[in-house]
């Protein structure tokens, strides 16, 4: 006789990890592969000058959690310092300014490793050996010209990202370099941008669907007939506008009038006065039926010749199998979601297995492309499937290597602008402040003749404009002196976008972010 188990013990649920816990709100934005690039990374700031905007992003790093961190500085802790950096006080006088920093940015974050380093004449020569891997450089301005240098060499050699932070009384800017081309595969595109239904290219399976679904369309009863999801009903009317007229909808017009065909066939003799998937319907058709075209971004991607290096790398690899896809289809890999729409349960996941099914043998056909390259062997999957899913918004971020315009040319640009804000009704050029700060790179402060002086090495009759003369005479009453709120208002920007070149998502900006805070407005440049 068979024995009977009554009480069979249920699956022990397993809950969520005290990094889990602890990193909840971060991990929805950049998911466990993101947290673990900031964990394995390792920053290091060159502090100078005031030393705030520099320690204010640092923690804004720690918080999430950054590996490490390492501070190199040669000053030590002074009166002044004490009014406008949080993470100092009055028994860090007297104290390395690294060493007392790093001691209170490692209370914020157990889970951080802090370094510092306290710079003697010219060793920041020891910082840069080749024992010492960093993932990304921040240095604060005024820097000396030689330790720039260091800074130049280290990013060339060994690929590493460098970002410069120049804050002064209200204003600042931070600029970001990128060693040669940096492709971006989680671009994270809104949610609405990102729905490929295929509506116009429906493969056979889809078909198949949508044809037994609406076989007896004008006969089905109204809960059935009221829970056709939406994708079917249009493929189900392009199908007869296209019996009637010969094609699908192709301009603004015919989309308008293909809008109301559809809402034609919602029935109206119910207790609600219509169906709530037809209003679906009617609302999807300017968004869903179109052509699939290729972005201006992923062109860029797939017109970019990679050099010998570069193309060995894991995202170039894959680059070519999608754009060898594309080339043989006419269309990217289907990234295989499903919008929430009204519809039967069973219905629903019927289509929704319909699309994963016809994304998996994508993914399958272009991982075999991949598999096929001399270096592709070692290529998980999950790469591959990754890649697929956000084909359609990858984007290539040219480096510092890339020719930009001069900085003579944008100004130019700027000041004719400026000249035309009357009649434009635009906001004023954040530009001469990138101008007037720049000019105080190397050195800690200056005149606002001097300011002027070395702006016109460049810009050649800056003195006659008056609002450039006017932001010089703003940083040369800062002295260099940073505003705690400035500094820290930049610094939670700058961590924004380094969080966005550790973790390889999001798009960073294209490089240089200038902030006037008497205004409360920034500016992006490439320079």
């Amino acid at each position: 006789m068979t024995e009977v188990v009554m009480n069979q013990t249920p699956p022990v649920l397993r809950g969520p990890s005290d990094k889990e816990k602890k990193y909840d709100r971060q991990l929805r934005l950049w998911a466990a592969d993101g947290q673990q690039a900031l964990e394995d990374a390792h920053i290091l700031l060159l502090n100078s000058g005031s030393g705030t905007v520099g320690i204010e992003t640092l923690k804004n790093l720690v918080l999430p959690g950054i590996g490490q961190f390492t501070i190199a500085d040669k000053n030590v802790v002074a009166e002044e310092d004490l009014g406008v950096n949080f993470f100092l006080d009055e028994e860090s006088l007297g104290k390395s300014r690294a060493e007392a920093c790093t001691q209170l940015l490692e209370e914020l974050n157990p889970d951080v490793k802090g370094h510092w380093f306290k710079v003697e004449g010219d060793g920041y020569y020891k910082i840069f050996s080749d024992d010492e891997k960093y993932t990304l450089i921040m240095y604060s301005l005024p820097i000396e010209p030689k330790t720039l240098a260091l800074v130049y060499d280290y990013s060339r050699k060994h690929k590493v990202p460098t970002v410069a932070l120049h804050s002064a009384g209200f204003y600042s800017y931070f600029k970001i370099n990128l060693p040669g081309n940096f492709p971006i595969v989680d671009t994270h595109p809104d949610s609405t941008a990102t729905t490929d239904l295929r509506l116009l290219s429906p493969w056979p399976e889809l078909v198949d669907f949508a044809e037994d679904l609406t076989k007896d369309i004008e006969s089905l009863p109204a809960h059935v007939h009221g829970h056709i999801p939406y994708l079917v009903l249009l493929l189900y009317h392009l199908k007869e506008w296209k019996k009637s007229y010969g094609t699908y909808p192709g301009t603004y017009a015919e989309k308008k009038a293909f809008r109301e065909f559809v809402a034609a066939g919602a029935r109206r003799d119910n207790p609600e006065g219509g169906e709530e998937n037809y209003d679906e319907a009617v609302a999807a058709v300017l968004k869903t039926v179109s052509v699939p075209s290729l972005a201006s971004w992923v062109k860029a991607v797939f017109d970019y010749k990679p050099s010998d290096v570069e193309s060995e790398s894991k995202f170039w690899i894959i680059a070519g199998a999608i754009k060898k896809f594309h080339n043989e289809h006419g269309e990217l890999p289907l990234p295989g979601s499903v919008p929430d729409m009204k519809a039967q349960s069973n219905i629903y996941v019927q289509l929704q297995n319909i699309y994963k099914s016809k994304a998996r043998r994508d993914v399958a056909e272009i991982l075999e492309t991949v598999r096929a390259h001399p270096r592709g062997k070692d290529i998980e999957i999950t790469e591959v499937e990754a890649f697929c899913k956000n084909a359609a918004f990858i984007k290539l971020i040219h480096g510092a290597d890339t020719p930009s315009k001069s900085v003579k040319s944008i100004a130019e640009e700027q000041f004719e602008s400026d000249a035309n804000a009357s009649f434009t009704m635009m906001p004023l050029s954040l530009f001469p402040i990138y101008l007037s700060l720049a000019a105080t790179s190397h050195v800690s402060s200056a005149s606002s003749s001097e300011i002027l002086a070395t702006i016109e090495k460049t810009i050649p009759a800056a003195s006659s404009n008056e609002r450039i003369v006017q932001i010089a005479e703003e940083v040369a009453r800062a002295k260099g002196g940073e505003l705690h709120n400035i500094s820290a208002l930049t610094g939670g920007m700058v961590s924004q976008e380094v969080i966005k070149v550790i973790t390889k998502q999001y798009i960073p900006i294209d490089n240089t972010c200038v902030f006037d805070g008497i205004k409360s407005s920034t500016q992006i440049f490439r320079i």
